[in-house]
Order: C-alpha cells, then sequence, then structure tokens
C-alpha cells in the first residue's frame, strides 16, 4: 500500500465501491498467510472504518448476503460480529447513521433467512445476538422486528429457522434476560414443544442449551420454578439420542447438561435422583464410547463440586457415591503390563496407563475433596479391601492408587483410622508384581504429604524401614527410584529428632543408589539426600565428608545432554547440603561449586535445560548458607536472574467461542477463560518467571544493606507484578519482596552503605512501592494473598512510616474500609450458604475453614492500623473517627471472636499511643472493653484486661469513675479456677498487669490495703513475659519506695516478696530485664543489712532449698 494520502483515499473509494470485489479481495488478503500481505490488508481495513464506517459495515452485510463463496461470508459474519460487539475495542454501531442502522438490521436478518451452511448460519447467529444485546437493553425498541420474527421463525414448520431462532434466543437469555421476562410462558412452551422426542435432534440440542440459558439468567426462585417441568424432557434429549445411537448430538447434550450442574445445582434437586440414577447408567455402559461415558461421569462429579450453591446435596445420597466411587474404581482398572515400564530407561512412570486410568484418578481426587471424609472414607473401606483380597494384579493396583487419589480430600478422617490405611499399604509392599509395590510405595508418599506429620510423629518406626527395604530391590530399579522419592515426602514433614536414628541407615542406601547405572535411580537418590539433609539439618554433619565427593563428581561430570536433569539434581543436593550442615562446614567445598555455577552458567544452555531453573534456587540458597561472604557473586548471579523474573508470559488468546482448541491434556498449557476470552499460558515460563521472584526475595531479605546496588532494578521488576493475574506465586513473591527491599534501603542509608544516596532515597523507593500496593490490594481477587499484601503494607510502613504524607494514609485507609466491606459480603454470602436446606457437618468444616482465612485478613488490618496509630499518634485521629463506624459493629456480640478481638487491639493502641487525644473515646469504648474482660474467649479477654491497664494508667479522672467496676471484673479473670490453664494464662497475665496499674494509679479510689497484697499474691507472672518485665519492675520501685500497703504491717508481707525476687532472680533474663534484676540484687543485699536477724531468718525458712541456694550464690558474687 502506497504511503501516498491520495492513493490511499483512491483504494478506500475503490474498495468501498459499488464493485464487491475489491471489498472480497480485501477480506481474503486478511486470511493471507504472508504476514506483508496481511498487515498492508489490516492498515486499508482500518482506514475503510475510520473514514466510512457505514459504507464498510453495509458491504460487509452485502457479501453476507450475496457471495457465492463460503470463505468470504464466514469472514464478514466475523467482521460484522466484532464491529457489531458492544465491549469490542472497534465496536462501530454508535458512528452509524440511522438509515445504515435499518439496512444492516434487515440485511442480517435477511441473510440469517436464506444461509445455506450450518457453520455460518451459527456464526451469524452470533452476529446477531451480539448486536441485539448492545442494543435492547438500553433501548427496547432499537430493533422492533427482531423478537417478533424470532418468535414466527421458532413456531414455523422449518426446523432450520427453529434451530436458528433458539440458537438466538439462547444467547440473549444472558444479556437480556430481563427484557424477554414478560414472554416467559411463551418461552417455556416453545421450549418445551421444541425439546419433545418429535423434533428434529438439532432442533432439541438447540432448545436444550436455550432453556438451561434461561434459568441460570433467571433470578427468581419462583420463575425457575417455571421451568421445573422441562428437566425430564431435557434428560431425554440425552437417552433418546444414546438410543439412537447419536453419541455426537448426546455428547452436546452432556456438556449442556454439565453447564447446569455447575452453575445452578438446586434446578435439578427435586428430580435429583432420576438425573444421577441415568447418568450413572451411562457411566456404566461399556457399549458407549468412552467420551460419552466420561462426561456422564463429569456431570455427577461437577454436581458434588457445586457446594457453593448447593452445600452438601450430593452428600444426601450415599447409594449414589458408592456407585459412582465403583465406576471410578473400574476404570482405574484399564491399565496395561507395558514392558517399557519395567525397562526403566525414561522417566515415562505412566507406561500402560490409558485415558480411563488418568480419568478415574482425576475425578476420584475431585470427588474427596468436594464431598469429604465422611463421606468416602466408608466407601473406600467397604471396597479397598475386596480389591485387595481379589487375585489380580490390576485390583491391587487400584486399590492402592485410589488410596493415594483421596488422601488429600479425606485427610481428616484417615487421620483418625491410619493404622488400619497403613497396615493395608505396608502389606502391599511385599507383594509379587513390581507394579503394585510401586503403587503402594507411592501411597505412602502421598499420605506422607496429606496426613503429615500425623503419620511421621506416629509411624517413623514402620514407614522407614520398608522404604529402606524397598531400596533394595535391584531387580526393579523404577520401585526403587519411587522408594527413594517417597523418602523425600516423608522426612519433608520430619523433625530431626525422628530422622536421626535413621539417618545411617538411609544415608548409606542412597549411597548406594547414587553409584546406581539407571539414572532415575540416580536422580531419586540425589532429591532424597536433599530432603534428608535439609529436614534433619546439622545432624547431617557426621556424612558430609562421605557425600559431597560423590554429589561433586556428578556436578562435575555429568555433562552430556542425557544427564541434564541428573546434574541439575546435585546442584539442588549441593545446596540443600550446604545450608544444612553450615557456612564453616561447607565453606571449602563451596567455592569449588560456584566456580562449576559460574562456568555453567556461562555455557550456552539449551531453551529447554532444567539447569537455569534448578541454578537460580541452588545461587539463592549458597547466599543463605554464606551470607554477605556472597556478595561477590552477586554481580554475576543477578544479571540472569532479573532476566528470568522479567519474563514475558507465552500466551495466546482467542474468543472463547472460537473453533481453535488448546490441547486440554497438554500440561505445559494452562488455560482460564476471563470474560469473552480463552487464555492459554504455558506454565513453564510461568514457573521459572515464579522461581525467579522468589530468589530476588531471598537474596533482599539474606543481603540486607549488602543488596542495596539491585534494589532499584528489582524494584522495577516486581512492582508491577503485583497485579500480575497468571499466577499467584508470581503475586506472593511480589508482595514478600516490598518491605525487604525498603528495610534493605533504609539499612544501606543508616550504614553508610548507599553510595551516597541519604534518607530522600527511601521516601522515593517508599513512594514508588507503598501506593503500587495498596492498589494491587484493591484489585487482588484471593482473600489468602490479601492477607499477605496487607502484611507487607504493615510491614513498609514500619520501615518507612514517617516518610508517609496524608494522602497516602488516606489511601492506605480508604483500602482498609474496602476490605472491610468485601470481607463483611463474603461472611453474608456464607451465612446464605448455611441455610441451605442440605447444610451437614461437612460443610460447617469448609466454612469454618473458609472463615479461619477471613480472620487472618482481620489480624492484618489490626496490625496494619496499629502502625499507623503508633506512628502518627494523635494525627492519625481524624482516620480513626472515620474507621469508628466500621470498628464499632465488630465488637458485637453475633461476631467472630477474631474480630472483636482486633477491635479491641485497635482501641487499646489508640489509648495507648494516643493518651490525652484519646480521652474523647473511652465513654464510647470502655464498656465495650469492660464487658469484654468476662469474654469467653481467652484471646478476647487478653486484649480487653490489657486495654483496661492501659486506661488505667493514662485516663486519669476520665478512668476513675469505672475503677470499681474494672476491679471486679479483672478480680473475676485471676479468681477463675482455670486461670492459669495454658490457654488462660496470658489473660491471667495481663489482668495482673492491669490490677498493678490500678493500684498504681488509683490507689485513692480503692481499698489498698486489700488490693495490694491480693496483687502481690499473684507474683510472679511467668507466661507473657513481656508483661513479666513490666510488673516485675514496677513491683521492684515499689519496694524501693518501701510502698506501705506492699510490705505490709511488721513488713508482713516481706517473705513473699523475697520468694517472688527468689523466682524472678532463677529465671535469669526471661521474668525481668538485666536492669530490674540488678535491682532485686541490691535491694536484697539491702535487707540483709537492714532487717533483724529473726525476720530475716524466717524469710529465708519461708523459702524452697534450691532457692536459698541460689539466692546466696547470687548475693556472694
Amino acid at each position: 500500500m502506497a504511503s501516498d494520502p491520495s492513493q490511499s483515499q483512491a483504494q478506500v473509494a475503490l474498495i468501498l465501491g459499488p464493485d464487491s470485489t475489491h471489498l472480497e479481495s480485501l477480506i481474503t488478503h486478511l486470511m493471507s498467510s504472508s504476514n506483508w500481505q496481511r498487515s498492508q490488508a489490516e492498515s486499508l481495513f482500518n482506514l475503510c472504518k475510520q473514514a466510512h464506517p457505514d459504507s464498510l459495515l453495509l458491504g460487509l452485510a452485502h457479501l453476507l448476503h450475496s457471495s457465492p463463496n463460503p470463505e468470504t461470508r464466514t469472514m464478514s459474519a466475523i467482521l460484522l460480529r466484532r464491529h457489531l460487539t458492544r465491549h469490542h475495542d472497534s465496536f462501530l454501531w454508535p458512528l452509524l447513521s440511522p438509515a445504515a442502522r435499518s439496512s444492516l438490521h434487515s440485511l442480517l436478518l435477511s441473510s440469517l433467512h436464506k444461509e445455506p451452511l450450518k457453520s455460518i448460519a451459527k456464526k451469524l447467529c452470533d452476529t446477531v445476538a451480539e448486536l441485539a444485546a448492545a442494543t435492547l437493553p438500553d433501548d427496547e425498541a432499537a430493533w422492533p422486528d427482531l423478537l417478533p420474527l424470532l418468535f414466527q421463525w421458532v413456531t414455523s414448520p422449518d426446523a432450520r429457522l427453529q434451530e436458528i431462532s433458539l440458537l438466538i434466543f439462547g444467547q440473549l437469555a444472558h444479556y437480556i434476560g430481563q427484557t424477554l421476562l414478560p414472554q416467559l410462558s411463551t418461552l417455556h412452551s416453545v421450549f418445551l414443544r421444541c425439546l419433545h422426542s418429535s423434533a428434529p435432534s438439532d432442533v432439541q440440542i438447540a432448545a436444550l442449551a436455550a432453556s438451561i440459558n434461561f434459568v441460570q439468567c433467571l433470578s427468581s426462585p419462583s420463575d425457575r420454578d417455571r421451568f421445573q417441568d422441562l428437566l425430564p424432557l431435557m434428560m431425554q434429549t440425552l437417552t433418546e439420542a444414546l438410543n439412537s445411537g447419536q453419541e455426537a448430538v448426546a455428547q452436546e447434550a452432556l456438556e449442556l447438561l454439565i453447564e447446569l450442574a455447575g452453575t445452578e445445582p438446586r434446578f435439578l434437586r427435586r428430580q435429583i435422583v432420576d438425573v444421577i440414577g441415568s447418568m450413572l447408567q451411562v457411566a456404566e455402559a461399556d457399549a458407549l464410547e468412552e467420551g460419552t461415558r466420561h462426561l456422564a461421569i463429569e456431570f455427577v462429579v461437577t454436581l458434588a463440586e457445586a457446594r457453593e450453591r448447593a452445600p452438601g446435596m450430593m452428600r444426601k445420597l450415599p447409594q449414589f457415591v458408592r456407585k459412582l466411587v465403583g465406576v471410578l474404581m473400574n476404570l482405574l482398572l484399564d491399565i496395561e503390563d507395558d514392558p517399557a515400564w519395567h525397562g526403566a530407561e525414561d522417566e515415562d512412570e505412566d507406561a500402560g496407563e490409558t485415558s480411563n486410568y488418568g480419568f478415574g484418578q482425576e475425578c476420584l481426587d475431585r470427588l474427596s475433596i468436594s464431598l469429604g471424609g465422611n463421606t468416602i472414607v466408608p466407601v473406600a473401606s467397604e471396597l479397598l479391601p475386596t480389591y485387595l483380597a481379589a487375585p489380580e494384579w490390576e485390583k491391587h493396583h487400584a486399590a492402592l492408587v485410589a488410596l493415594a487419589q483421596i488422601a488429600e480430600g479425606c485427610s481428616k478422617v484417615m487421620i483418625k483410622n491410619l493404622e488400619q490405611v497403613l497396615s493395608m499399604i505396608l502389606n502391599s509392599f511385599r507383594d509379587p508384581h513390581p507394579r503394585v509395590r510401586w503403587a503402594a510405595i507411592n501411597a505412602i508418599g502421598q499420605l506422607s504429604t496429606d496426613l503429615g506429620p500425623d503419620l511421621q510423629v506416629k509411624y517413623h518406626h514402620l514407614v522407614l524401614p520398608a522404604l529402606a527395604g524397598a531400596m533394595d530391590d535391584f531387580q526393579n530399579p523404577r520401585v526403587q527410584a519411587h522408594a527413594a522419592s517417597a523418602v523425600l515426602n516423608f522426612t519433608e514433614n520430619c523433625t530431626p529428632d525422628i530422622l536421626t536414628p535413621y539417618l545411617d541407615g538411609i544415608v548409606s542406601k542412597l549411597l548406594v543408589l547414587l553409584q546406581n547405572g539407571k539414572q532415575m535411580v540416580q536422580e531419586g537418590a540425589l532429591t532424597a539426600l536433599a530432603s534428608v539433609a535439609d529436614s534433619s539439618q546439622e545432624q547431617f554433619q557426621k556424612y558430609y565428608d562421605a557425600v559431597m565427593p560423590y554429589l561433586k563428581a556428578i556436578l562435575v561430570n555429568a555433562n552430556d545432554k542425557s544427564n541434564r536433569m541428573l546434574r541439575a539434581k546435585a546442584m539442588e543436593c549441593i545446596s540443600l547440603v550446604g545450608m544444612a550442615v553450615g557456612k564453616e562446614k561447607f565453606r571449602d567445598d563451596a567455592k569449588q561449586v560456584m566456580d562449576v555455577l559460574m562456568s555453567l552458567q556461562q555455557s550456552q544452555l539449551d531453551a529447554d535445560d532444567p539447569t537455569a531453573s534448578y541454578m537460580l534456587q541452588a545461587w539463592a540458597r549458597l547466599c543463605k548458607c554464606l551470607g554477605q561472604d556472597f556478595l561477590p557473586y552477586m554481580g554475576f548471579v543477578m544479571p540472569p536472574l532479573l532476566q528470568s523474573a522479567q519474563l514475558k508470559p507465552d500466551v495466546t488468546i482467542t474468543s472463547a467461542d472460537s473453533d481453535t482448541e488448546f490441547d486440554e491434556d497438554d500440561d505445559s498449557i494452562e488455560t482460564i477463560t476471563l470474560g469473552d476470552k480463552r487464555i492459554g499460558i504455558k506454565t513453564s515460563v510461568l514457573e521459572e518467571k515464579a522461581t525467579a521472584c522468589n530468589m530476588l526475595c531471598c537474596y533482599a531479605d539474606e543481603l540486607k544493606e549488602g543488596f542495596f546496588p539491585w534494589i532499584d532494578q528489582v524494584a522495577f521488576t516486581l512492582v508491577p507484578l503485583l497485579k500480575f493475574y497468571f499466577h499467584e506465586e508470581v503475586r506472593k513473591a511480589a508482595v514478600s519482596a516490598m518491605p525487604e527491599l525498603l528495610s534493605s534501603a533504609k539499612s544501606a542509608v543508616e550504614k553508610g552503605q548507599s553510595q551516597g544516596r541519604d534518607e530522600t532515597y527511601v521516601k522515593q523507593l517508599s513512594d514508588y512501592i507503598i501506593p503500587n500496593l495498596v492498589e494491587a490490594l484493591h484489585k487482588e481477587p484471593e482473600v489468602e494473598i490479601c492477607a499477605s499484601m496487607l502484611d507487607a503494607l504493615n510491614e513498609c510502613i514500619q520501615v518507612s512510616g514517617p516518610h508517609l504524607d496524608e494522602k497516602q494514609v488516606r489511601s492506605i485507609v480508604d483500602e482498609i474500609k474496602q476490605v472491610l466491606t468485601a470481607s463483611s459480603s463474603r461472611k453474608h454470602e456464607r451465612a446464605e450458604r448455611a441455610k441451605e436446606e442440605d447444610f451437614d457437618a461437612e460443610e460447617r468444616e469448609l466454612l469454618k475453614e473458609e472463615n479461619e482465612q477471613e480472620e487472618e485478613l482481620f489480624d492484618q488490618i489490626g496490625d496494619c492500623l496499629g502502625t499507623l496509630i503508633k506512628t502518627f499518634r494523635a494525627s492519625f485521629l481524624p482516620f480513626f473517627d472515620e474507621l469508628s463506624s466500621y470498628l464499632i459493629p465488630m465488637f458485637g456480640k453475633d461476631k467472630a471472636s477474631e474480630e472483636r478481638r482486633i477491635a479491641i487491639c485497635i482501641f487499646d493502641d489508640v489509648a495507648e499511643h494516643c493518651r490525652e487525644a484519646a480521652l474523647k473515646y473511652y465513654d464510647s469504648y470502655l464498656p465495650f472493653l469492660l464487658e469484654a474482660c468476662n469474654d469467653e474467649y481467652p484471646d478476647v479477654r487478653q486484649a480487653a484486661v490489657y486495654g483496661v491497664g492501659v486506661c488505667a494508667e493514662f485516663g486519669g479522672s476520665v478512668f476513675k469513675p469505672l475503677a470499681g467496676e474494672a476491679l471486679s471484673r479483672l478480680d473475676a479473670v485471676i479468681r477463675h479456677p482455670n486461670a492459669l490453664h495454658s490457654d488462660n494464662v496470658m489473660a491471667y497475665d495481663n489482668a495482673v498487669s492491669a490490677l498493678g496499674k490500678i493500684c498504681q494509679f488509683h490507689r485513692d479510689s480503692i481499698n489498698a490495703t486489700q488490693v495490694v497484697p491480693a496483687w502481690l499474691s499473684c507474683l510472679p507472672i511467668k507466661g507473657d513475659l513481656i508483661e513479666a518485665k513490666v510488673v516485675h519492675d514496677q513491683l521492684c520501685s515499689m519496694v524501693e519506695r518501701s510502698d506501705r500497703e506492699l510490705i505490709g504491717p511488721n513488713n508482713q508481707y516481706l517473705p513473699k516478696i523475697v520468694a517472688v525476687f527468689a523466682e524472678i532472680l532463677c529465671a535469669g533474663n526471661d521474668l525481668a530485664t538485666e536492669q530490674t534484676v540488678s535491682r532485686m540484687i541490691n535491694l536484697l543485699r539491702q535487707l540483709q543489712q537492714t532487717l533483724p536477724p529473726s525476720t530475716l531468718a524466717s524469710t529465708w525458712s519461708s523459702l524452697q532449698p534450691q532457692q536459698q541456694l541460689a539466692l546466696r550464690s547470687i548475693l556472694s558474687s
């Protein structure tokens, strides 16, 4: 195309002129495989669009109407759709004249009426539906002849027109469902007629799709109920298609019904028994295609997963659960004894597994997660033993594989029956068939993860010897390798004390496997050794000299392409062993290892070489092990690491209903559907990016001020990733790095290692990080990541609080309000779910887990506000005033204990850090605090009594009238029969501390001769070590000034005081600061010199013998 404007205008005039062949050839060029030709055509097309949208769209509509060429008609329909869809960037409808609009309407409907090819007619239905959706919701008269015509077609004898109108109605349901409500009874009778068995199957399927779409978009239950009588006919569409051998039609029907099960499961409830019964019949019918049977199973599993909409519904049908698990177990039997599996030459553990087997595995996992252990375990306990008792190895294998698959969803129930479960598995370690032994080892590995650490703590004496025995199976290298992998799973959840007695045996076996000829065995041994070292920490030092030479040899010698994974695993193992044994032991080898890594990094690694990602992690571990000694290598490590963190996701975007299919089974591509787009993403790129981001965070954390030279680059890389929605791990890593970067900058400035930059640098960095973090929090969809973001924000404020300006504080507070509102609406949704008729104990358990996540969020909100209050003190109070409408309701009895606790803590912070400025809030908040002193939850009591202490200290005359009530509230906490139980001791200690503050600041309002000795009788406190130091310091001050009520008449309470001192001094620096300790020692020496000998003797004799000894040695030193 010429760049000359006049020439371009001439070309546009030609294309949009009366001769349609020019437009037709432009369309052909838009589909060209030559990039040059295609981009020229796109530029011209865009010029036409800008200059004459009317003529362009009408030209396309004429081609669609009259071109004999199917490709041209197809492309015209697609282009029209794109430009008539409201949410598309190039929506042209608003630019069209009324005359063009009217012509376009009639051309589209006329084309639809006469289009002979079904594939093009369907695309045209999409175009018409999109245009209707874009215009009718705002103005019902925008396309006056559309709905009458559709109702005319749907009742015509022509099946093609019936199908077209149903397809369009189906799409309109989502867009203009409300507009169509007046026509609901007409539509209902239309669907009833078209679903009937006399209708052609295409019409039935279109009616099925349309009626399902309407059920989904009807918001009122009574409207949905009017469609209830369609359900038997919907199911009939499926059974008739199957009976007449039309499996393709049946599969279409199943896919539509699966959508219904996922979105409107309650619609199925009244007929649930018939519906699931039919589906399980299909699943069991051997004569049907595998794809059909899988879809029927998918329907039932989807229904089980639709928990949020119909909690507990499937659990009410145990007979079906039993049948379904039986069907899935049957799929697991579809496995062949493939020689490649025994040969163990390659990684492929799936040799001999079929698609039935894989689908059975996946569904057992999903089913157990959605229904839970109370439903699944009884069924499994009935089925699995019969499988294990059968003669066929396939049945033994299936039982063990099923156990591994259900462990995650059934973990709580399986932990209660761990002994039976384990004996089933460990008996199979002796099975004659190696694939069964492999499956038994696999089950142990899975259970170590899902049922740990209970399994490790209670049954290490059974499991570790069994795995050690399996490592001796030299006839079956795949079994050996898998036993090593299971050692990895087992030790990941293990403490050094459990592992130590077995280390000699396990490490020596793993060293033997390291020298095995089979690469998979060597790799298994390396990962197991790495995990064993990581779990046993310094206990691993005694094996270091035996193990390290082998590891270095593999690192240096495993050079050819077939050994790349081996070398990568050796790297991982060396770095974990180094971290376990520590810098001193590892130092001599570290330099040599890092030299090898440096030369590897400089060599050109292939794109698919695993070395690169393993190296990223190995460098970071070496840094953790060597600390500041690692700095000289940073210049070398950072460039490739930043490159990996900056990787662009490899994304393919298509429209959700396009014909481009991603390969569903391709593990390297993950697909997400967002609105009308389907996005395919290459997962390996995302994983490398996530690893790199995590490593950057590690370096900042480990090197502190030493990380200064890289802060800017890392901040510019990671801050945008706070909103990287393709991968949660990337966001999490970016979030955790934010406070690390700020503290690294602050530390470098304070220690003069910031290359001449001063505090203003920290402010600039903070101005970049904090607003972006707040904005990301606003958009974050995951509750768990919201909590991490608040946590990071809190740490950032701690580092750079004074640098925040009022606008930034305002945005943080506004965001906290937003988070509180969102949380409260999620809680409301959960409360609604709890009212559902099928709600049961399992659902209650799941809700409890979701609520715990919400509590974590509240914790972080409390910490954030606490930090803002500590940082800005009284100048934060205007914001606190705004928040009070959110905080006061949190004190409500109906609120979760964690919410009440957070609300109290926030007020405690205000009272403590704003002092006089906070007095005006006492009237509103103190009544809540006093009531909460006797709350049933100890954490709430602790926060409340702490607050009473703070108010007693700073409240002066405002607190005075309440001192009496406060005393009786504190007294109830202190005298409670279980006050010193481990759950209650923190509340007790804080109540004692608060009582001390009332004695100190409000003595004139109390009966001191009773209260002060009562307080003394509670000492020393030993649970809350922070309060202990405060209280024992106060005791010391009172003794120093010979407090009359404390010492008592005739030194009555001196023995108790000396006994308290003795107990505090015997505890070292735990219960008192160094300063308090030395003051106590001085006081005791003074007492020795000033007290009459008889008093002194009786005081000593009241002490326990070991306290007497300890005191004598302290006083004489």
